[in-house]
C-alpha cells in the first residue's frame, strides 16, 4: 500500500527533515538512509517502521544538520611553548652574530600556525538519537493516518469489485439452471443417433459415458465454490489489518474456478458471463497488490 509523509524538527545545534514513503510490494523491504554516526538510530527505526507496515517497498531518509557557530578561542600551551622556545633560539644566534633583532609582539606570535585554535565541543549523540526517535513518532502517525485513508478507500473498490463478482456468478446459476432441460434433451438424442447408427453398441456402457459427460458440465460446485470466496473475501475486508497475502491466494482461488466455470460452459450465454467473471476477477487481483 503506498504512502507518504514529511516533517522537519530540531533541537539545537541540530535540524532535521524526514521524509518516508512507501510503494506495493509482497512482502516488507525497509530502506533507511539516515546518519550512521549517530549510534542506535537505524536499529530502532526499523522497529517502528516495522510496527507500522507488515508489506510494501518502504524508504525512510534522514537528513540532519549541524547549526555552524563561532565558538571560542584556546591557546595551544603545547604549539605555544614550541613557538616561544623557537623564537628564543632565533634571538640567541641572532645575537652571537650581532644581528639586532626588533622585540616580537604577542599579536605576532598568536598568528603562528596552531597557536590559537578554535574550541571543539564534543556533541552527545545518544540526546540526538533520543530526540529523534521522540520525533519520528510524529511522521509515523501521519504516514499510518495516509494508508488507513487510502486502505479504507481501497476497501469499497474491492467490495464493488465483490458485489460485481456476486451478480455475475448469480447470473450463471441461472443459465446453468436453465440449460439443464436444454442439456438433457441434447444428450437423449445423441444416444438415440449413435445407437440407430450402431451396431453392437453397449446401450447400458454408453448411457454411463453420456452421463459422465453431464457430470463434467455441471458447474453446481463452482457457483458454490465461488459464493464460499465471496464471503471469505467479505470476511478478510471486514476483519481489517494486514489481510493483503490472504487475499492475494483467494484471487488465485477465483480465478481457478472461473477459469473451471468457462471450461465446462458449452453454452455462449454462460461462457459469456465467465468471461465476465474473468475481467472483474483480474481487476480485483491488480487491486489486492495494492493492499497491506
Amino acid at each position: 500500500m503506498t504512502g507518504f509523509a514529511a516533517r522537519a524538527g530540531a533541537d539545537a545545534p541540530y535540524s532535521w527533515g524526514w521524509e518516508i514513503r512507501a510503494v506495493n510490494g509482497k512482502g516488507l523491504d525497509l530502506r533507511l538512509r539516515v546518519p550512521d554516526w549517530i549510534e542506535g538510530l537505524e536499529a530502532e527505526l526499523r522497529k517502528k517502521l516495522a510496527a507500522v507496515a507488515a508489506r510494501g517497498n518502504v524508504t525512510c531518509n534522514l537528513r540532519v544538520t549541524r547549526e555552524e557557530t563561532a565558538g571560542r578561542l584556546e591557546v595551544n600551551e603545547a604549539q605555544l611553548e614550541t613557538v616561544l622556545e623557537a623564537l628564543h633560539r632565533i634571538e640567541a644566534r641572532a645575537m652571537d652574530a650581532g644581528i639586532s633583532l626588533a622585540p616580537s609582539k604577542a599579536t605576532d606570535i598568536v598568528t603562528m600556525r596552531g597557536v590559537l585554535e578554535q574550541a571543539t565541543t564534543q556533541d552527545d549523540t545518544a540526546q540526538l538519537c533520543a530526540a529523534l526517535l521522540t520525533d519520528v513518532d510524529k511522521v509515523l502517525a501521519d504516514f499510518a493516518a495516509m494508508r488507513a485513508s487510502e486502505g479504507a478507500a481501497l476497501a469499497r473498490v474491492l467490495e464493488n469489485q465483490l458485489t460485481e463478482v456476486e451478480n455475475l456468478t448469480a447470473a450463471a446459476a441461472k443459465l446453468a439452471e436453465g440449460r439443464k432441460d436444454e442439456m438433457a434433451r441434447n444428450l437423449r438424442q445423441n444416444l438415440a443417433r449413435i445407437l440407430d447408427n450402431a451396431d453392437g453398441v453397449d446401450e447400458s456402457r454408453l448411457a454411463q459415458e453420456l452421463a459422465l459427460i453431464a457430470v463434467k458440465s455441471d458447474i453446481t460446485e463452482e457457483i458454490d465454490r465461488l459464493g464460499a470466496h465471496i464471503a471469505a473475501a467479505r470476511a478478510l475486508l471486514a476483519e481489517g489489518g494486514p489481510v493483503g497475502r490472504k487475499l492475494d491466494f483467494l484471487m488465485q482461488e477465483f480465478n481457478r474456478e472461473t477459469n473451471t466455470l468457462c471450461a465446462k460452459a458449452q453454452h455462449t450465454e454462460l461462457t459469456r458471463v465467465g468471461l465476465s467473471l474473468k475481467a472483474v476477477i483480474d481487476q480485483m487481483r491488480e487491486q489486492v497488490q495494492n493492499v497491506e
